[in-house]
Parts: structure tokens; C-alpha cells; sequence
């Protein structure tokens, strides 16, 4: 019975820790969906909250696009291009283009001049000790570190964030852009009341069996 203590303490440990988790991905839904309807805002000197929808106008430096993960579409492996966009008086901005295949069988338009983008704010990430390694040689990362993508391209320093490019995709045009904010999974009710109905399951089974030795000890 005792011994049931610490595996119970554990399991409502869990269970809150969904809940917490649920309350912060519904916050996240929630800034999603505000951000998916305002209208898009010029980026300027502050930094905007994440999935902020911006406009933003610059050149883009195309000879210092990368590759960002691995993404099958149908039977083809792809990434995400990167495209550092250059603003007058401002650190490089990493855009996320769209979609491109690995397999380059037609071109990537490459826009000249200026160009004025539309997009969300995508926060920068620190590498996982289970995430992939970048390797700069051939221009594939796997993390979307900004500083250390622009370290590796020799741009210097570069914004804290991305921006990802909103809009419908042209024909077989690529890179093929996203059409909406990310919509990221809320699995986390359904896993505190598993916890829960563990922890639940734990204390019947301990009155049950203390219920049956102290009616076998009469």
C-alpha cells in the first residue's frame, strides 16, 4: 500500500502537467486565430509577438537560400526554402518561401528587385539533443536557428525570427507557399484524463486489495 504511494504521486504529477499543457496550447490556438484574421502590419523596429502577420519589404539575397527540414508531398521529398530578405538599415530577415523538392526537375522563381512580402512571424528554435545536424556545406538545416543559419551563411548578424510567406500556390510554380497559420494538435485533455483515470484506477485497486486483508484478518 505504501509502496503504491510514490507510482500515484507520479500519475497526478502527469495528469496536472497535461493540464497546464492544455491551458498553454488553447492560449496558443487562441493567439493563432486572432493573428490568422488581423490584418497584416508592417514590421518596424519592435519585435512583434510570435505569429504576428506581417508585411514586410526588402530584396531578397537568393545566391544565400537554404534548405530548412524534410517534408514529403505526395512522392516527393522536399524542404522549405529559405531566402534571407535585405532591408535597408536592418539585420537580414530569414523568409520561408514554400515548399521545394528535392528533386529539382523545374526552376524556383527567384523575384529581382524589390519585393514586398506577406507573412507571420515564426520564432526562432534552439536545437533538441534528438534533432537532426545541420550540415552548412550543402546549405540543409533541420533546426530553424536564425542565428546560427546566419553564422553559417557569413550574413552576420540576422533578425531573432523568420517570417513564414502566407498566399496560394501558382500552378506548378515553386516554391509552393503555406495558405494558412499553423494549426498545431491539442491531444493534452485526452492524456491528463488518462493520468487521472490511472491514478483513479491505482486507489481502486489499493482499497480493494486492503478491503480484502482486513476482511481475511477478521
Amino acid at each position: 500500500m505504501i509502496a503504491a504511494l510514490p507510482v500515484l504521486a507520479v500519475l497526478l504529477a502527469l495528469g496536472t502537467w497535461q493540464l497546464q499543457r492544455l491551458h498553454w496550447k488553447q492560449d496558443v490556438l487562441a493567439r493563432l486565430g486572432a493573428a490568422e484574421h488581423a490584418a497584416p502590419v508592417p514590421l518596424d523596429a519592435a519585435q512583434p509577438q510570435p505569429w504576428t502577420r506581417l508585411l514586410v519589404t526588402g530584396r531578397y539575397d537568393h545566391t544565400h537560400e537554404v534548405l530548412l527540414g524534410a517534408e514529403v508531398r505526395g512522392s516527393r521529398m522536399g524542404a522549405q526554402l529559405l531566402t534571407p530578405l535585405l532591408r535597408d538599415g536592418a539585420d537580414p530577415l530569414l523568409v520561408q518561401r514554400g515548399w521545394v523538392p528535392l528533386d529539382r526537375t523545374q526552376p524556383i522563381t527567384h523575384p529581382d528587385g524589390e519585393v514586398t512580402v506577406t507573412g507571420y512571424l515564426r520564432p526562432g528554435e534552439q536545437a533538441g539533443w534528438v534533432a537532426a545536424k545541420d550540415d552548412p556545406v550543402t546549405r540543409l538545416f533541420y533546426t530553424f536557428d536564425p542565428a546560427a543559419i546566419g553564422r553559417a551563411l557569413g550574413l552576420g548578424q540576422v533578425m531573432p525570427f523568420g517570417l513564414v510567406v502566407v498566399g496560394e500556390a501558382i500552378g506548378s510554380q515553386l516554391p509552393v507557399p503555406a495558405t494558412s497559420l499553423p494549426k498545431p494538435e491539442n491531444p493534452h485533455l485526452g492524456y491528463a484524463l488518462t493520468w487521472y483515470g490511472l491514478a483513479m484506477t491505482l486507489v481502486g485497486v489499493v482499497v480493494a486489495f486492503t478491503w480484502r486483508r482486513w476482511k481475511e484478518a477478521k
